[in-house]
């Protein structure tokens, strides 16, 4: 049996296309105005399909699109230059709603 390259390739891009979600500590978020303008900043990338902040556990979360990504370098740049300070950035397999949850069940 003879497999094309192309389909080898779809199928290798199918597997490791996952959607993934960016936490990052992030000093400096004091107001609701800090998360509405860091989510109307984040949600300007093609990549970002949710974004979630939390003022009280200094947490932005980005939702990426399948197969999509953000570069840590831009997303320090986007948060450093609107006047944040970002402390780390860790890419998990957490779902929006499992960080929600977590961050409800804190209160």
């Amino acid at each position: 049996m003879k497999t094309s390259p192309l389909l080898f390739a779809l199928l290798l891009l199918v597997t490791n296309a996952q959607a993934a979600t960016i936490e990052m500590t992030v000093n400096g978020l004091v107001c609701g105005f800090c998360a509405q303008g860091i989510e109307k900043t984040l949600r300007k990338y093609p990549a970002t399909a949710d974004v979630l902040v939390s003022l009280e556990n200094r947490l932005v979360a980005v939702a990426t699109k399948e197969g999509a990504d953000i570069p840590d370098a831009d997303l320090r740049k986007a948060l450093t230059d609107a006047g944040y300070d970002v402390k780390a950035i860790e890419r998990t397999q957490r779902s929006m709603e499992d960080l929600r949850a977590t961050l409800k069940d804190k209160k």
